[in-house]
C-alpha cells in the first residue's frame, strides 16, 4: 500500500497529469453500446434464471447466480456513474437518458445523484467541505470534543455491520426516495427523485403482476442489497485508505487531492470487470471525463501511475479499522490508535 511518504507521491505533479490525460476523454460510441449490452443483457438473463431456479426448487442455482447478478447491477451503476460525468457517450442526451433508465434499476435518481456526486468530486479531501456524497469522517479533535452519546453514534456509524450492512440498505432503499440534503435546492432534485420512484413503482408493479410478489422480492431484493453493499465498499476503499490525502480549505488543491486522495484499488481481473475499472480511482478523480473502459489505457501508457495509492484486495480489508483523521500525523487512524496516542 502506498503511503503519504512514498517518493512516487512526492515526484508526480498532479496538475500536469490532469492536462496529459485529457487525450483519453473521448468515448467510442460503438464501444459504449457494446459495454451497455454486455452488462444489461446478462443482468436480465441472470434475473430470469434466478426466477426459474426458484420455481424449479433449484436453490443451489439460485444461490450461485445471486452474486454475479449483484455484480452486474454494480456494473450498471458504474455505467450510470459515467453517464453522470458525461463520459459514456459523446452527447449529453445519450448520457442523461441512459443514466435515468439505469437509475430505475439501481434505485438511484440520476439527476439528483449527479449533482451530489459532482460536489463530491469538487470537494474530496477538503476537511472544510465534508458532508455531501462522501463517507462521514471526523478528525481526532472533533471526535474527542463530542459527548459520550455523540461518540457512540459515530462508532455505530463506522461499525462494519452498519457501514456495509444496514447502511447500504438505508441509502438505496430509503434515503434515495427523497432528495435528502437538497430539498430546498430547486425543483430538479424533487423531479429526479419522484420520477425515479414512479419508474421503480411501475417496473416493480409490472414484474410483481407477471411473476408474483413473493418471487419478485426473493429475486430482486438480494440482488439490490448485495449490489448496494458492494457499491458502498468500493466507494469506501477509494478514499478511506492509509495513504489518503486531506487538507483544510486554505491548503487544499483539487488536483493534488484527486490524485493522492483516491486509491488505485488493484483488483483481480474478474472483479475489475464487474466494477468497471472504478478501482483506478486516482485517475478517474484526476480526469473524470475518461470513460471507464479507457482507464486501463492510462495505466498501460503511463505505468508510473500504477503504484500511486495502490491498494490490493487483501490490503483493503485493513481499511475498515481506519476511522479518524489525525491532523497531526496527516493520516487516518483507528479508534485504538487514537486511545493510545491522545488519551
Amino acid at each position: 500500500m502506498s503511503t503519504a511518504g512514498d517518493p512516487i507521491l512526492a515526484t508526480i505533479d498532479a496538475r500536469s497529469w490532469a492536462r496529459r490525460l485529457g487525450s483519453y476523454r473521448q468515448p467510442d460510441p460503438r464501444r459504449s453500446v457494446v459495454e451497455l449490452v454486455i452488462t444489461a443483457v446478462p443482468f436480465a438473463l441472470a434475473w430470469a434464471a434466478m426466477l426459474t431456479a426458484l420455481k424449479l426448487d433449484q436453490f443451489w442455482l439460485y444461490a450461485l447466480l445471486v452474486l454475479p447478478a449483484a455484480g452486474l447491477l454494480v456494473r450498471l451503476f458504474m455505467i450510470q456513474h459515467d453517464c453522470g460525468h458525461g463520459s459514456f457517450f459523446s452527447n449529453r442526451t445519450g448520457n442523461d437518458w441512459t443514466g435515468r433508465v439505469i437509475g430505475v434499476l439501481t434505485m438511484t435518481p440520476y439527476d439528483h445523484w449527479r449533482r451530489a456526486h459532482a460536489i463530491h468530486h469538487a470537494s474530496a479531501g477538503n476537511l472544510d467541505r465534508r458532508g455531501i456524497g462522501d463517507i462521514d469522517t471526523l478528525t481526532v479533535d472533533e471526535y474527542l470534543a463530542r459527548s459520550r452519546w455523540g461518540r457512540l453514534r459515530y462508532r455505530l456509524y463506522r461499525h462494519p455491520l452498519v457501514m456495509f450492512g444496514l447502511g447500504p440498505i438505508y441509502v438505496f432503499l430509503l434515503e434515495s426516495r427523497l432528495p435528502i440534503g437538497f430539498a430546498r435546492k430547486g425543483w430538479t432534485p424533487w423531479v429526479s427523485t419522484m420520477t425515479t420512484n414512479l419508474g421503480i413503482a411501475v417496473a416493480a408493479g409490472l414484474l410483481m403482476w407477471a411473476v408474483g410478489i413473493g418471487p419478485f422480492l426473493l429475486v430482486h431484493l438480494p440482488i439490490v442489497i448485495l449490489g448496494a453493499a458492494a457499491g458502498v465498499w468500493l466507494f469506501y476503499v477509494q478514499h478511506q485508505f492509509e495513504g489518503t490525502h486531506w487538507d483544510d480549505n486554505e491548503s487544499w488543491e483539487f488536483h493534488e487531492a484527486a490524485l493522492h486522495g483516491s486509491s488505485h484499488y488493484d483488483l483481480p481481473a474478474v472483479l475489475r470487470w464487474f466494477s468497471a475499472n472504478i478501482g483506478m480511482h486516482h485517475v478517474h478523480h484526476l480526469c473524470a471525463r475518461i470513460p471507464y473502459y479507457r482507464l486501463p489505457e492510462v495505466l498501460r501508457d503511463h505505468p508510473e501511475l500504477r503504484d500511486v495509492g495502490r491498494l490490493t484486495l487483501w490490503e483493503s480489508f485493513g481499511c475498515v479499522r481506519l476511522t479518524l483523521w489525525d491532523d497531526r500525523q496527516r493520516r487516518l487512524i483507528s479508534f485504538r490508535e487514537m486511545r493510545a496516542l491522545y488519551r
